[in-house]
């Protein structure tokens, strides 16, 4: 028989898990939504031109964009392998940095409907990210830590 306590225990993802899900969420969000441009009968001869609204593809710009998408996929493993305050501060930096860009990207040309959609469920993702991380207490991160220790003394 489950008591309360072991369905309380089961269900709490402590932080680092939470914040490396949200960042593979929010990962397969900024991924997907560029496999759907690239089906995008108006944008893909831009892209092939290397043009696309006024944007020139070149190969600084890819480098740059590799970057970009390198910080969420990055913060999947690091959100979970950082020490606390490197993770708190990691992943609002990054959080922010993300917000930001997702948010200028609305600004370049006008954003087709489904790339409005993407955007703003990574917006609203990045911005629980930094929330949850700048809320997350040093007493929460010291207890998730000795929690394993715990429930392993106790079998």
């Amino acid at each position: 028989m489950i008591t309360n306590e072991g369905k309380e225990e089961e269900m709490k993802l402590d932080m680092k898990s939470k914040l490396s899900t949200l960042w593979i969420f929010v990962a397969l969000n900024y991924l997907y939504c560029d496999v759907v441009s690239l089906m995008d009968p108006e944008l893909l001869p831009l892209y092939l031109r290397g043009n696309v609204n006024g944007l020139e593809l070149t190969p600084a710009f890819l480098l740059g964009a590799g970057i970009l998408v390198e910080i969420f996929i990055a913060m999947v493993l690091l959100s979970r392998v950082l020490p606390y305050r490197t993770n708190r501060w990691a992943n609002i930096a990054a959080g922010t940095i993300m917000t930001a860009v997702q948010s200028a990207t609305l600004f370049v040309g006008v954003p087709a409907p489904y790339y409005l959609f993407f955007s703003v469920i990574e917006i609203a993702t990045t911005v629980l990210i930094v929330w949850f991380a700048w809320n997350w207490p040093e007493s929460v991160a010291q207890v998730e830590l000795t929690e394993p220790e715990l429930s392993a003394s106790r079998r």
